[in-house]
């Protein structure tokens, strides 16, 4: 595995770990292993993130719900925090947020369960995923949100490589151009492949696992 890389900004708790080398997600290959997780576990960097992800929702957003996925729980529960903080040019002052997880079932189909549809039906939801590369989990949980009578009010990210995902504008700490070279490519179409170089690991959420 490639040595890890730091991609830092103003704030000195928010960094970007990166590894440069071949990689295979479930929807695309890449040329880079974008490692967000001590950002989605460790308190400190979450907090970070959430208070840089916030600005962009708080003075003009009504959000009553976070739907986290692909782990994001802690920074949801950091971004509610921050939203819900007396402040004069804060929506969300003293609201109560829900931050939710969905449930997958087989196919990678979302479902929520009836007691939770509550906290859906209704609310203004915000979607906030670790990363938005293809946008297909964030369109699969919009799609969700839809079904259950929800209305989806932003996406939101650690990294990002799209700026719109069905029509809502994608606010993400980081993107390519913090990177320079990053590249994404469908499985079939990768020239990395072409030119004969194996895969070095499989990633998905969870992190990945060397082949």
């Amino acid at each position: 595995m490639a040595t890890e890389l730091k991609i830092r900004t103003k704030n000195p708790d928010v960094f970007l770990r990166v590894r440069k080398g071949h990689f295979a997600t479930m929807h695309s290959h890449t040329n880079y292993f974008i490692d967000v997780h001590t950002q989605k576990m460790r308190l400190s960097e979450a907090k970070a993130v959430a208070k840089e992800l916030v600005s962009n929702y708080r003075a003009h957003t009504i959000i009553d719900s976070i739907l986290c996925i692909d782990g994001m729980e802690v920074i949801g529960t950091c971004f509610a925090d921050e939203l819900t903080q007396d402040n004069y040019l804060n929506m969300n002052a003293h609201q109560t947020i829900y931050v939710m997880s969905p449930e997958f079932i087989s196919g990678g189909q979302i479902v929520f369960r009836d007691n939770l549809i509550p906290m859906l039906s209704g609310k203004n939801v915000l979607v906030l995923a670790a990363s938005v590369t293809t946008g297909k989990s964030a369109l699969a949980a919009m799609d969700a949100i839809n079904y259950y009578g929800g209305n989806v009010v932003g996406v939101a990210s650690i990294f990002a490589t799209i700026p719109e995902c069905d029509g809502h504008p994608v606010y993400s700490v980081f993107d390519p151009n913090d990177l320079g070279d990053y590249q994404s490519y469908k499985p079939n179409r990768c020239p990395i492949c072409e030119r004969g170089e194996k895969i070095e690991a499989l990633v998905n959420s969870f992190g990945y696992s060397e082949v």
